[in-house]
């Protein structure tokens, strides 16, 4: 925060576009409770597990409603996604209730993504030197689909549980930004923290193959808001000493900046009606990726992609979808795509179906005088 602010008013040319043209969101702590209960014990390596949860007991990351599986069974049983959608997943009621053991912290986060149309999204932990990304529920082995064989030199090791988000490009390549342009996260030859080096000498992991969790909190925002968002593992040390933060901000600056500016990869745009109103929650379909995003209430969407050639369409209940090509490119900067959505004459069918209780209406055969109680439904619809 203080790096952005200074060199904003130095005139940084590079934090100027990033703070002008990026709503940026800063938490300094998720579990206030437990920072200062390690803050407490000291920065030794044996007194990290006391800042792990909070003071009622709960583990924040894993503290988050189980969207994945709820989304697998539905797969399983056809339903996805013409009953059940593949995004914006609902909390389950159950979760909700005031009598859940949900943490007040957990229950804020999710208001705050509720409440800000996130599109990229980084929480900072340690214990390890690496960047994770979802999915980190691992699928039941007897739900997993058939899949076409892998390649041979595909990097993943066969693994049954491992079940890949439609996103499976784009993060990866969103984990790499960070973890290639930090100065040591990619040094895997010294081995991980605590195992062997599970990044394949990338610095980069699925959660599911390194740490499978169910209910964490990047399961949750992928299946329930438009957010991407990743774990960033600093280090072994969980609390360093004051001596060594300014090397770790060092090893860490460039990363912070490079992840924050992929928040301006892929496509961007408005979806408004033919008098240019715009259509709040429209949904934004990228053929290929079966998982779609929502417009915010102003009508505007962010989709990160890979750069490529995409065929998008853009959907809204009482509209004619519209269907274009819009291309990503290497550099930085999203590609405007709009969509101007025509009224569907489905939606004044419906009306007039309701009007009649949504039976059929009777066909009127001319020269046959009508019945007053016929020619009292034809006033009402007219």
């Amino acid at each position: 925060m203080q790096f952005l602010c200074k060199e904003y008013q130095d005139g940084n040319p590079r934090v100027r576009s990033l703070v002008t043209e990026t709503r940026i969101h800063l938490v300094p702590s998720l579990n206030p409770d437990g920072y200062e209960l390690a803050r407490e014990a000291g920065s030794e390596l044996g007194n990290w597990a006391l800042g792990h949860w909070t003071e009622e007991g709960y583990d924040l990351f894993e503290n988050f409603p189980d969207l994945a599986s709820a989304l697998w069974a539905a797969e399983e049983r056809k339903l996805v996604p013409h009953k059940f959608p593949n995004h914006h997943i609902p909390i389950p009621e159950h979760y909700l209730a005031e009598e859940a053991t949900v943490a007040v912290e957990t229950r804020a986060v999710m208001a705050w993504m509720d409440k800000n149309p996130f599109v990229l999204g980084a929480n900072l932990q340690g214990g390890e030197k690496l960047v994770s990304y979802p999915f980190d529920t691992a699928r039941p082995v007897s739900e997993t689909p058939a899949a076409a064989p892998r390649p041979p030199d595909d990097y993943e090791d066969d693994n049954p549980e491992l079940q890949e988000t439609p996103d499976h490009a784009i993060f990866r390549w969103l984990a790499i930004s960070y973890a290639s342009a930090h100065l040591t996260m990619t040094e895997t030859f010294r081995g991980g923290c605590h195992t062997q080096d599970m990044t394949n000498a990338m610095g980069i992991v699925q959660g599911a193959k390194w740490h499978p969790r169910a209910g964490s909190m990047n399961d949750f925002s992928y299946l329930h808001t438009n957010c991407l968002e990743l774990s960033i593992y600093l280090g072994c040390d969980k609390f360093p000493h004051e001596s060594e933060l300014q090397q770790e901000w060092e090893n860490n600056k460039e990363s912070l900046l490079t992840f924050m500016e992929q928040v301006h990869r892929g496509i961007k745009g408005l979806v408004t009606d033919q008098q240019g109103e715009p259509i709040a929650n429209a949904t934004i379909v990228v053929g290929g990726i079966n998982h779609n995003i929502k417009t915010a209430s102003g009508g505007d969407y962010w989709r990160i992609l890979n750069p490529g050639e995409y065929r998008v369409s853009a959907r809204a209940e009482g509209y004619n979808p519209s269907v274009k090509t819009c291309s990503v490119f290497y550099d930085i900067g999203a590609t405007q795509c709009n969509f101007v959505l025509s009224r569907s004459n489905w939606k004044r069918i419906r009306e007039i179906m309701a009007m009649n209780g949504n039976r059929p209406i009777r066909r009127i055969v001319p020269g046959r005088p009508m019945t007053p109680r016929e020619r009292m439904r034809l006033r009402m619809r007219l």
